[in-house]
């Protein structure tokens, strides 16, 4: 068997990121995937700009961040929920009464009821303005807003939120997490495999700690990394086997910023020389 040649660094607080390590990033609560590697120069798109990904190296996975106009320009900045969001749903059980004597029939959308310009967002955005506090002057500007019903405010908010103050989830790269940026974005190229059949895949295989295992690896990586990442560090082996002389790739198993305790227990061999260490004689499949 040959050693795995993927190589990482070893990191001391897996739970935090560092330069060099790889992300998902979850922009506006879904409408955007995107994996990267955190470095000082890597960017993002983020509608028609892109940003720097410097502000989110030393952060805690799980963090969201915000576009906010500071001195240097618009910027990806830490973001705190605040307790206001949280209430929102104890809010609705009370305007539930309020807003079945309202509905959405007399609301023409003509593009009139706003009075805010786009010069005037531009201008606020000049000043440095928050795009939370644009957001609010939209609210405060729109003439049927408050003729709306709840659902529709709530919707009109998440609307405008997206547009002027788009917010980006740092998620930590595992398996799970793997799995539904990959069925969601480039089915095909993991299988069209859903997290809850390799989820189901790990259980029937009886995947623990302490377990050598061996697997033919043909969805990118995903399969190997998951089996490493339940193996966790220092226990058991995992042996990727393949067909012929041409393995398959397994590039997605770097994404899941393994150290090298692990790294060095992902090893790759042919089926014809495992097939010769048993019989001692090379079996064609």
């Amino acid at each position: 068997m040959s050693p795995n040649s993927i190589q990482s660094n070893s990191i001391q607080n897996p739970r935090v990121t560092w330069e060099g390590c790889s992300v998902l990033l979850d922009i506006n609560d879904g409408d955007r995937l995107v994996f990267a590697r955190l470095t000082a120069g890597s960017t993002v798109k983020i509608g028609k700009k892109n940003f720097s990904l410097r502000p989110l190296i030393g952060c805690p996975f799980g963090s969201s961040f915000q576009i906010e106009n500071r001195t240097e320009g618009l910027c990806l900045c830490r973001f705190v929920p605040s307790t206001e969001e949280g209430n929102n749903d104890q809010e609705k059980g009370g305007c539930q009464i309020m807003d079945e004597c309202r509905d959405n029939r007399a609301i023409v959308d003509n593009n009139e009821a706003q009075t805010l310009t786009s010069e005037d967002i531009d201008e606020m955005r000049r000043q440095g303005v928050k795009g939370d506090e644009i957001i609010e002057a939209l609210i405060a500007n729109s003439a049927t807003y408050e003729k709306k019903t709840a659902f529709s405010q709530e919707k009109y908010r998440i609307k405008k939120q997206k547009k002027y103050a788009p917010r980006v989830l740092l998620r930590r790269p595992s398996a799970r997490s793997i799995c539904e940026a990959y069925f969601k974005k480039y089915p095909h190229r993991i299988g069209f495999l859903r997290v809850d059949a390799l989820s189901l895949l790990l259980s029937l295989a009886n995947v623990t700690a302490n377990s050598d295992i061996l697997l033919v690896d043909m969805v990118g990586g995903l399969l190997t990394g998951a089996v490493a990442e339940r193996l966790g560090a220092g226990t058991g082996y995992v042996c990727n086997t393949y067909l012929g002389s041409s393995p398959y790739p397994v590039d997605m198993v770097r994404t899941f910023n393994f150290d090298n305790e692990i790294c060095q227990r992902i090893v790759r061999a042919p089926l014809r020389d495992l097939c010769l260490d048993q019989t001692g004689t090379s079996e064609k499949p």
